[in-house]
């Protein structure tokens, strides 16, 4: 029977490996696009949550605003960020994806979990069950906490 510090080390080596192998991918996919991690933080930002506004993405960057316009006005210069008026405020500006931001973003989410599908492949079927159980329990579990 496995002990708790047994299952507690199990799962943070599969956290490791599951984090280092996502973070290099998304590392090479960034550099491959000709962004900086930064930009591409600003990219994701937006596409979670539909729109925002510099000073909000400078909060949640935690950079000034006038560096988080610096990272946005080299975004918009390559077409994946747009600037409109915001409704509430005429002095102020809401950022929100572009159809090409949000097509580099979905092509780099997909391109983060490729290798997911290698490893379903190299999974015997008769373990599909068992394997698809216990990641449910454990992603429940997640959300949770």
């Amino acid at each position: 029977m496995t002990s708790s510090s047994e299952l507690t080390e199990t799962i943070r080596q599969l956290m490791d490996v599951i984090t280092t192998r996502t973070m290099r991918e998304r590392s090479h996919f960034v550099k491959a696009s000709g962004l900086s991690m930064p930009q591409f933080g600003i990219l994701m930002h937006l596409y979670h949550s539909n729109n925002c506004g510099i000073s909000h993405l400078g909060e949640y960057m935690d950079i000034s605003a006038p560096a988080a316009s610096q990272l946005v006005d080299r975004l918009v210069q390559h077409g994946l960020v747009e600037r409109t008026e915001d409704p509430n405020d005429r002095r102020a500006k809401q950022l929100a994806l572009t159809p090409k931001g949000r097509e580099l973003i979905e092509t780099s989410l997909t391109a983060r979990t490729r290798w997911v599908d290698e490893l379903v492949k190299s999974l015997r079927p008769e373990d599909y069950d068992q394997v698809a159980t216990t990641l449910s329990k454990l992603t429940e579990t997640v959300r949770k906490l």
